[in-house]
């Protein structure tokens, strides 16, 4: 199209600027009647049936003939506490104590606290107690066998266990024949404040290689 003059350009200009506002004023009033419609549908509730024409046939799940029953769950258990009182309980239990003073050298090696009488001592050998559980450190590094049995000590008390049997070893597989963790784990019972007393094994459980240990009462 040949423009002749400038009052024809302006013309053009003039009629491309209002198509192009009606054009504008047009879209606008399209999408505020969208947004009506939208608004108004969600005004209104579902026609019936219609959920059900959205997803097609269904059929009923089969009835298996089981009870529903609603059960119980389990309380939640404080792992990480656990851990936090396992390992402070392994630092507490030194070597470096002192503890033979405290140690009876009756025929077999035994401990009692303040107030726990001989006869206590006498039958926890003899094995007048039923044994409710038992652990074994050989294998265990040191460190292992602190760690592992003041843990092994301290579930058993909170589970109400009394009698237990800590085997340690008699060192026959250890240089010079000589117990590494028997005196060790001793020391490491007596500063257990649930070990009331303990005994060396008699010899169908487990005579040197093994202690007899008695945990006070739990709460």
């Amino acid at each position: 199209m040949k423009v002749h003059s400038l009052a024809e350009l302006g013309a053009i200009r003039e009629a491309m600027r209002r198509a192009a506002l009606a054009d504008a004023q047009q879209q606008a009033r399209a999408l505020a009647l969208q947004q009506a419609l939208s608004a108004q549908a969600r005004q209104q509730p579902l026609p019936d049936g219609l959920f059900a024409r959205s997803v097609g046939t269904v059929h009923p799940l089969r009835d298996s003939g089981l009870a529903d029953i609603d059960r119980p769950r389990p309380a939640p258990h404080p792992r990480q506490r656990d851990l936090d009182e396992q390992a402070a309980l392994a630092e507490s239990l030194s070597d470096e104590v002192n503890v033979e003073s405290l140690l009876l050298t009756d025929d077999g090696l035994s401990f009692r606290r303040p107030g726990i009488g001989p006869d206590v001592v006498t039958k926890l050998r003899r094995g007048d107690w039923a044994l409710q559980g038992q652990i074994d450190l050989h294998g265990c590094t040191r460190d292992e066998a602190r760690e592992v049995l003041a843990g092994y000590i301290r579930d058993s008390h909170r589970l109400g266990k009394r009698c237990l049997r800590v085997v340690h070893g008699k060192g026959n597989g250890s240089p010079g024949r000589q117990p590494v963790l028997k005196a060790r784990v001793q020391r490491w019972l007596a500063q257990c404040g649930e070990v009331i007393a303990f005994s060396q094994a008699s010899g169908p459980q487990g005579g040197a290689g093994a202690l007899m240990v008695l945990l006070a009462g739990s709460r």
